[in-house]
């Protein structure tokens, strides 16, 4: 299951390095990249609140299978694009298809674990995510930079890695009992509603900055070097992504809130220096950027997935996690349409900059609600009789 979240993320983000050449290919402007990319989002919302509920009631299986097709269909669409709609097109199918597999398969990592070590699937399933994150722009960029056919061979190669991930979901287990599904609104249960707010907060700040990177660094790192090296804006992607997954990995089994409280001023911190590596054209300080806002995003992604893993009722426990990947994945999609907007009037350099002193603002204060937070919530000690 964590082969197959891996691979389901490593395709939706192979056309990373290459938005270049396909606005080169089809003379679009930086807003129509970021358009593109929210197209993606957009379908993958709904996708969510109608696969988590579902999944609960009738199996992962079911499903899950349909998601793998859908996502070699968005891959097939990429290797095939002829002009600016196949690439809405493909990436509708790939938003369709990550959309119906996150809450299952997340919620499936969860049912597996031989324990029931609920913190143990919450790390697995952010390294998992995160990994795909990064290694899809890695592959595009070794595969486009250094073999022929760059815009069809990346894809090529995600569809063959589709096939263990395939026969992963065959055998699932089957659904145990089944039950009627209902479409309904988003709702997260009351007890678990002041978790769900700051967590997903924090997440949605945390990913917006990753929705950042897989738009537009690629081309600001691109401008501050001036190389058209397809790999570069790749690595530049996996770094902070790499980074992420190392955090995760050191901060397991630390408490929920405290990995938030440690991420946040850390992503600030790095986005400040995003800022001046613009202002300055200074890769070191990009590359320094880079690694310290991976990092605070992978300590506030891990933290605030595992307090709402652990909060998440048995019997809603994908329809909660579906809930909780919309509140991430509007984060990847809305901002950075308009850092693309801002991009097309005011010049990359301008847009990143002003993207990145207002995201760190907003990290600071909330990391200032977690900490009145847990304070309210702290548990007095019990007084002494006279």
């Amino acid at each position: 299951m964590a082969y197959a979240l891996l691979i389901l993320l490593t395709g939706t983000n192979l056309p990373t390095p290459l938005y270049r050449d396909y606005q080169a290919r089809f003379g679009f402007s930086p807003l129509m990249v970021t358009l593109i990319f929210a197209a993606y989002v957009a379908v993958l919302i709904p996708s969510l609140l109608v696969a988590g509920p579902l999944s609960d009631a009738v199996g992962r299986r079911g499903v899950l299978l349909p998601a793998v097709a859908l996502a070699a269909l968005g891959s097939l669409a990429f290797a095939f694009a002829a002009s600016t709609g196949w690439l809405f097109a493909a990436r509708i199918l790939q938003g369709l298809a990550l959309g119906a597999a996150s809450g299952p398969l997340t919620a499936a990592l969860t049912e597996l674990e031989p324990t029931g070590n609920r913190r143990k699937a919450a790390l697995v399933s952010t390294v998992a995510s995160v990994g795909g994150l990064g290694l899809g722009p890695v592959l595009a960029g070794v595969l486009a930079q250094y073999a022929p056919a760059p815009q069809v061979l990346p894809f090529a190669v995600e569809i063959v890695l589709m096939v263990p991930a395939t026969a992963a979901v065959v055998v699932l287990p089957a659904a145990r009992s089944r039950t009627r599904w209902r479409p309904r609104r988003p709702e997260i249960p009351a007890a678990m509603r002041t978790v769900f707010a700051t967590s997903g907060t924090a997440s949605f700040l945390g990913f917006a900055v990753i929705g950042l990177f897989l738009t537009l660094i690629p081309a600001y790192a691109a401008n501050l070097s001036g190389s058209t090296n397809l790999l570069l804006g790749g690595a530049a992607v996996a770094l902070m992504l790499l980074c992420s997954a190392l955090a995760q990995l050191l901060g397991y089994g630390r408490p929920a809130r405290t990995l938030e409280m440690a991420g946040l001023p850390l992503l600030a911190t790095g986005l400040v220096l995003l800022a001046l590596a613009g202002a300055l054209a200074s890769l070191p300080l990009l590359l320094a950027a880079t690694v310290i806002a991976g990092t605070g995003q992978g300590l506030a992604f891990l933290g605030g997935l595992t307090a709402v893993n652990q909060g998440a009722p048995a019997g809603r426990h994908a329809d909660v996690l579906s809930s909780f990947y919309v509140i991430i994945y509007l984060g990847v999609g809305l901002p950075v349409i308009g850092v693309g907007f801002l991009a097309t009037v005011a010049g990359l350099l301008a847009a990143v900059q002003y993207f990145a002193g207002f995201v760190a603002l907003l990290c600071l204060v909330m990391l200032f609600v977690l900490v009145r937070t847990r304070h309210h919530t702290s548990p007095t000690p019990p007084q002494e009789k006279p």
